[in-house]
């Protein structure tokens, strides 16, 4: 049996390994830390403005697994905060365990605490990939997932220093690149004004040390906007990765939304400070343990693609998430995962691929991210469908919706309705 081995088992691996699965082929799954979702352990935000449209879009081709697991798993449904309207929120402390089962129960194999380190090729084909225990895992395809965040010199030289998040470099070792050990040339994204990377926006704290009007709040509406005092006020907007987040409302006032944690939309924020806030005398910080200093530090290196997720100068390696382009969000993440795992298992057998069209958020999202980045200002951006320069293109476009038979409709119009199913499957799109 043809056999994908995916490295990375963050939201992008795990959705490349349940297409890859269906698509007949053997699947083996390579997680550097213990746990599978990498970021999205401490993630938890779906469905906010566009990704509404980007999911339903993935369901309605027949690649929704995923999304039905979390849709079992939230937390609250249909919430709004600052700039974002129709958000789900799912519970942190269950989504690893019930996407892990999901998995293991497809029959895919997962291997954690392998952290790759060699790849063999041979003729612009990987052959194998060998793990720090020395552990060789051979293959007819490859995906990488394996992120662009860290590993602790980049933090350290970009960011603030190594802020110990949920990535767990020190314990498990930092981030390695399928496609760097293949021998091909990666991509660095910027910051307005030429600086390296981005910094994670979020921070978590433990929401017990918060007040018990802030938790029961938490509880209720899945959403908490505290006003800072002038004087406390911090600003970072510019930092962050999720530029979608990077509005006024966000400076001015502490917005936490219930993951379980509660989650904090700023980078970071000084430990001495935020404990000046009322109701947040007693906080501390849950991921990174040091958001008072800093957070990771992410998109350093990306994938030279094309439209089929395929790494340019590699016939059967392919990427997904983060690692196919200036891309931010889990909803991201899946999407792309779901395309690489089709298109490497379908290469594989010899099976035609798919590039999706740009009548769809998701296909059109993908080619216009590629396209981008091609240019120096567009290396300064990033790309989601929740928010910033991506949504309102969507909204230009007519791609934004929340009908769901209009989505419906016009995922039947590009001849897709299930074709991500095992049974919608149809050799002549193209």
């Amino acid at each position: 049996m043809n056999r994908v081995i995916i490295a990375g088992g963050g939201w992008s691996g795990c959705a490349a390994a349940v297409q890859a699965k269906k698509e007949g082929v053997d699947v083996t799954l390579l997680e550097r830390t213990d746990m599978l979702l990498g970021t999205g352990l401490v993630g938890g935000i779906m469905r906010n403005n566009g990704r509404f449209t980007a999911a339903e879009e993935m369901i309605a081709m027949g690649g929704g697994e995923l999304f039905q697991v979390i849709e079992e798993n939230l937390k609250h449904k249909n919430i709004s905060f600052p700039g974002h309207e129709h958000g789900d929120l799912y519970d942190i402390g269950q989504i690893s365990g019930a996407v892990s089962r999901f998995l293991k129960d497809m029959g895919i194999h997962i291997y954690t605490k392998s952290r790759v380190l060699h790849a063999e090729m041979k003729d612009r084909r990987m052959i194998n990939v060998t793990d720090t225990e020395g552990n060789c895992y051979s293959g007819d395809g490859f995906v990488d997932a394996t992120g662009t965040a860290g590993p602790m010199n980049n933090c350290s030289k970009y960011g603030n220093g190594c802020a110990m998040c949920i990535l767990r470099c020190p314990s498990f070792g930092g981030r390695v690149s399928l496609t760097s050990l293949a021998g091909v040339q990666e991509k660095m994204g910027r910051r307005p004004g030429g600086a390296v990377g981005s910094m994670s926006g979020s921070c978590k704290l433990y929401k017990e040390s918060l007040s018990l009007e802030i938790q029961e709040l938490l509880e209720r509406d899945g959403v908490a906007v505290v006003p800072v005092p002038p004087e406390l006020v911090e600003d970072h907007l510019e930092k962050k990765s999720c530029q979608q987040y990077a509005l006024p409302e966000f400076r001015e006032n502490l917005v936490i939304l219930d993951t379980g944690h509660g989650k904090l939309m700023t980078p970071y924020f000084p430990l001495e400070k935020l404990q000046k806030i009322p109701g947040f005398e007693n906080a501390r910080f849950e991921d990174p343990y040091a958001g008072g200093k800093g957070n990771s530090m992410r998109y350093f290196a990306m994938a030279p693609r094309d439209n089929t997720l395929k790494v340019e100068g590699v016939d059967n390696l392919y990427c997904a998430g983060e690692k196919a382009g200036l891309l931010v969000g889990h909803t991201e993440a899946i999407v792309t995962g779901v395309l690489a795992g089709h298109n490497c298992a379908r290469r594989i057998q010899g099976k035609q691929q798919i590039t999706l069209p740009d009548t769809l958020a998701i296909g059109d999202m993908i080619s216009f991210v590629k396209q981008e980045m091609e240019t120096p200002e567009g290396m300064e951006r990033k790309y989601t469908f929740s928010g910033s320069f991506y949504f309102q293109r969507m909204k230009d476009k007519g791609l934004y919706t929340t009908d769901t038979s209009l989505i419906q409709k016009q995922v039947e119009e590009a001849g897709l309705s299930g074709y991500f199913s095992h049974s919608g499957k149809k050799d002549c799109v193209s």
